[in-house]
């Protein structure tokens, strides 16, 4: 029996609304003009980061012209819609925030599309400073909110993507709105909560770092002032605890690769015969984890330089059971030697939980 052929059209998958109101806004289309909970529902809608940044990067100098009022009532919305009480749209405006701001640095990275300051006089920040200020009064809120961890999560994000969006941290003057309105203090609430920190506290202490070398030595910058003046045990021990547990995580990791090579005598003459032919992926992962760690060091270095009352905790030992995860580390507690290694069980004694030790063996 001969069997009926599906129509061409009936194969094509339906487009998502979330991605069809992105093309309507990006085109200019006025696209709430007859549905007074538009945004209501916009925000009720999981987003789809990737068809975003696709649809912006689509974007030429003529189309952004046109899709630029949107963009900045976008922005607008983004921010009056975030509350506390609000977790599903708060999150899913952070993340549209956050795909809007990474795609239009990267954008205008782009020598063809101009230039990073070219997009801040295009899009005149001074029209949106009010709902800019009021993104950073909202952030500092949704840091220390007790609601959601994931919000405050991608508030940490959103913060990381502005911080890092420009090669010349001096020419980003996003970061202007950040040194006007001050973090430092939700920021430390966090590192002060042993919990919290365990999730937060690495992208914290880099974000700190940035923050502290933005245009420190043109002006007053108030996160060089408040890190000076940091007195707060609490917080400044979860900095440096931050800091150790990352590069104790590293010095394990690498620790623990040489033990294995060194009681599997056979594996490595058998690496000898086959050559280096790995060695070089190898070589490539170790140099990512210690360009991941030098953000870290550059923060040490920022809170030692600055902050006399940090070198008590150079000296802390901090237990190793509250180190939080290293993003770096790709070992975990279930992984076990092979059978045919004799290797013996590593006592975790051996390595440091001391700050100061940690940086020396890290070295």
């Amino acid at each position: 029996m001969a069997t009926r052929k599906r129509s061409g059209s009936g194969s094509k998958r339906p487009k998502e609304k979330v991605v069809y109101i992105y093309e309507l806004l990006l085109h200019g289309a006025n696209a709430d003009q007859n549905k007074q909970n538009f945004w209501d529902e916009f925000f009720l809608l999981q987003p789809n980061t990737e068809a975003f940044e696709t649809e912006l990067q689509k974007l030429d100098s003529a189309k952004l012209c046109a899709a630029k009022s949107n963009l900045l009532l976008l922005l607008e919305k983004c921010v009056d819609i975030m509350d506390v009480n609000d977790v599903k749209r708060t999150h899913n405006a952070l993340i549209t925030l956050s795909i809007l701001t990474y795609t239009m640095f990267k954008k205008y990275s782009n020598p063809e599309d101009g230039s990073v300051e070219n997009m801040f006089a295009e899009f005149r920040l001074g029209d949106v400073e009010e709902h800019i200020k009021k993104l950073v009064e909202k952030i500092k809120e949704l840091i220390i909110c007790d609601n959601s961890d994931t919000l405050r999560f991608y508030c940490l994000k959103l913060l990381f993507i502005v911080g890092s969006g420009t090669d010349n941290l001096d020419d980003n003057l996003l970061l202007e709105y950040i040194m006007s309105n001050n973090l430092f203090d939700s920021l430390k609430k966090v590192l002060s909560d042993s919990t919290a920190r365990l999730e937060h506290g690495h992208d914290i202490v880099i974000l700190l770092a940035l923050l502290v070398n933005y245009r420190k030595h043109d002006a007053t910058n108030p996160y060089v002032v408040k890190l000076s003046l940091l007195d707060d045990e609490l917080a400044l021990h979860g900095f440096g605890h931050v800091i150790s547990a990352t590069l104790f995580e590293f010095i394990k990791q690498q620790t623990t690769n040489v033990l294995a090579v060194q009681n599997n005598s056979w594996i490595s003459s058998l690496s000898s015969m086959v050559g280096n032919m790995f060695l070089s992926d190898e070589v490539d992962e170790k140099m990512y984890q210690i360009r991941q760690n030098n953000a870290l060091l550059l923060a040490l270095y920022e809170a030692v330089h600055l902050n006399r009352n940090f070198i008590t905790t150079l000296a802390t030992t901090h237990s190793e059971s509250s180190s939080p995860p290293s993003p770096s580390n790709t070992l975990n507690s279930h992984h076990s030697i092979s059978d045919l290694s004799s290797a013996p069980i590593i006592d975790v004694t051996q390595y440091p939980t001391n700050l100061l030790v940690a940086v020396f063996q890290y070295w």
